[in-house]
């Protein structure tokens, strides 16, 4: 294959940033606005030495999954990379990628891959809106005066360019979220606010987050900046409330019967010169520092700078997949391992305390005695989690969320995991030898002896789409749990962490894929591995 050679290609299957994939004499080509099922006239425009890079000149045979795309966007926008294909489409095609991934770089032998959980309405289900904010910069006109170079655009960035599309609605995000942004650029083009703009570092709007909590109506409204306050923000507060006031009240759906409220206004100040989104500084000025969202009977704080899952339907799908695998009797050692601000490891906390109830033991939810109705057994409440996060701020939340719900059981620790773990662990010969071990043993005198586990039961991963790090499931195995349940976002790096468990004494028993992402080209998976008799 050479640069420029026009190929004709059926499309097997379909990359996560939305392109087709194909081959040809034994390459894999990647077809830019192809989906699965479509047979192709595709020119090449990069080639390298196992696949190519092709645009689609010509349709010539249409796949029976391909669709118009919905939104007026999809051809600038790219947030929908699977917009181009069927709702079904997409669905076989993510539970296949699982599959794939797990046979081919997993080393698994026709893994048992449960039916994708789909949603029954994929719109409107993403809860936090990230939104950039661009007036192109700044110009001088004659007589000194600057100007922005265009009008305000709040929206999102394409793959691989700085150029801001200004959305007015969106099929993934909520209507809080687009009435925000639709509030803001009225304000930005009345009172003459510019945008940051890192070409010369000038400017003071950078980005605008609206989180939105579907259980309990309350909006979060986040606006980054690159200044120390916002000129006239009580008249932006102002806008903001009135227009998510006016948001109506949907009848079907992921957000079918809430009625919204803004209840936070917070200044993040970012100064950074790179292209994170976010400062460290938050400043409250209207409203809670923090908004509260509810799901599957607990509560959970959101504040500015936590992790949360986008979809609140789907999250409580993933959650009760895990509970499922995790099978917990409510006796337990249980390690929440980036735990986030511990939504996962408080589920498992309340089932374990459930089932505790049920077996007798009453009054006192996990605190490590006895309660009535134990009549002298061993007390089955005295099951606990322990979280590991590296985030403070998550820490902080987690915590808090704990206290907010009653629950005693379920403690979360700052640090890096494959760090803090062998710490948390008794023995120091189990986790390290020699000097090594008598280092482990000193810090580990600095935690609260309701931290130290002789092992866990049952240990949950939820990492980043990067995995684990090699260090934490090295120190995953030498817990010895009987089993571990794994959520990943990322197909491929959840296939070399479960390659490495099973190399290290660990079976694949199944993996169920969520949809937590529809249109787009990601997808959660749960794995249950169970620890082989030794």
């Amino acid at each position: 294959m050479e640069k420029g050679q026009k190929i004709e290609v059926k499309i097997e299957d379909m990359s996560a940033e939305g392109q087709g994939i194909g081959k040809y004499d034994g390459f894999a080509v990647f077809v830019k606005d192809a989906v699965v099922g479509d047979v192709v006239c595709a020119e090449l425009t990069k080639v390298k030495k196992n696949y190519g890079l092709a645009r689609m000149t010509e349709l010539i045979t249409p796949s029976q999954e391909r669709i118009e795309p919905l939104c007026q966007y999809s051809h600038v926008c790219g947030g929908c990379a699977y917009g181009r294909l069927s709702y079904e489409g997409q669905l076989r095609v993510k539970e296949k990628q699982v599959r794939d991934k797990l046979e081919r770089l997993g080393g698994i032998e026709a893994p048992l891959v449960r039916p994708i959980i789909a949603m029954e309405e994929p719109f409107r289900y993403r809860n936090k809106a990230s939104m950039a904010v661009s007036t192109g910069g700044l110009m001088t006109k004659k007589g000194g005066i600057v100007t922005p170079v265009h009008e305000p655009r709040v929206g999102f960035l394409p793959a691989k360019s700085h150029d801001v599309i200004d959305c007015e609605g969106c099929y993934l995000q909520s209507e809080p979220a687009m009435a925000a942004a639709r509030a803001l650029r009225q304000f930005m083009e009345e009172d003459h606010i510019t945008s940051y703009d890192p070409r010369w570092e000038k400017g003071l709007m950078r980005h605008m987050i609206v989180r939105t909590a579907a259980g309990t109506g309350e909006v979060m409204v986040v606006l980054v900046i690159n200044g120390k306050g916002i000129p006239n923000g009580e008249k932006l507060v102002d806008m903001l409330d009135e227009a998510i006031f006016k948001v109506p009240v949907y009848e079907e759906g992921p957000l079918a019967g809430v009625e919204f409220s803004l209840e936070s206004v917070v200044v993040n100040v970012n100064k950074k010169k790179s292209s994170e989104i976010l400062g460290e500084e938050c400043i409250t000025i209207a409203g809670k520092p923090t908004i509260m969202e509810e799901i599957g009977g607990l509560k959970f704080e959101i504040s500015p700078l936590s992790f949360y899952q986008v979809n609140r339907q789907q999250m409580e799908r993933l959650y009760g997949k895990v509970l499922e695998y995790a099978a917990l009797e409510g006796g337990e050692t249980v390690l929440d391992l980036y735990c986030g601000v511990g939504s996962i490891g408080l589920f498992c906390a309340a089932e374990m305390n459930r089932k505790a109830a049920e077996a007798g033991c009453q009054g006192h939810q996990g605190q490590g005695r006895q309660g009535q109705g134990c009549q002298g057994q061993e007390c089955q409440g005295q099951g606990r989690v322990i979280g590991i996060e590296s985030v403070k701020s998550a820490v902080v939340d987690a915590n808090r969320n704990a206290v907010i719900n009653g629950i005693v059981n379920a403690r979360y620790v700052c640090g890096k995991a494959e760090e803090v773990l062998p710490q948390l662990i008794k023995s120091p010969g189990s986790m390290a030898d020699g000097n090594q071990a008598q280092e482990v043993g000193e810090k580990r005198a600095a935690y609260d002896e309701t931290l130290i586990i002789d092992r866990a039961d049952v240990v949950i991963l939820d990492p980043p789409r990067a995995g684990c790090d090699a260090g934490l499931l090295e120190a995953v195995v030498k817990t010895e749990p009987a089993k571990i349940v794994y959520v990943s976002c990322d197909p491929a790096t959840l296939a070399r962490d479960v390659k490495y468990l099973t190399q290290a004494g660990y079976r694949f028993e199944e993996a169920t894929p969520v949809d937590m992402f529809p249109w787009t080209g990601h997808v959660e998976t749960v794995v249950l591995l169970t620890r082989k008799a030794q």
